[in-house]
């Protein structure tokens, strides 16, 4: 059985991969999720750097961000690839020496 397209796709005299080229499917972006953390305690830039240095010690954590409030409660936001769960956030707060008041994804 034949069909009539110009491809060459049925021409046998041709090699089947001539005029092809392949294109290798990039790897798939992980997909990131937030979580928004509201923290009280935190004063400094060694805060910040303490909840962060606990925060990145979770398993698939790639990234923290911290707007401090030195006066109130600071904003955290931890990226991860994946889903990470509450309690070990729970625990990398209470090991920085802080607060956790409220967690959001």
């Amino acid at each position: 059985m034949s069909h009539a397209c110009n491809c060459g796709c049925s021409d046998n005299s041709k090699p089947s991969n001539q005029g092809l080229q392949i294109i290798p499917r990039p790897e798939a972006a992980p997909i990131m999720s937030h979580t928004e953390l509201k923290i009280s305690g935190m004063t400094c830039g060694h805060c910040v750097a303490s909840v962060t240095e606990e925060l990145k010690e979770i398993a698939n954590v790639q990234n923290v961000e911290i707007i401090l409030d030195a006066k109130g409660i600071s904003t955290v936001i931890v990226s991860a690839t994946g889903t990470i769960g509450q309690e070990k956030i729970r625990q990398a707060i209470d090991e920085a020496g802080y607060t956790l008041e409220s967690i959001s994804n």
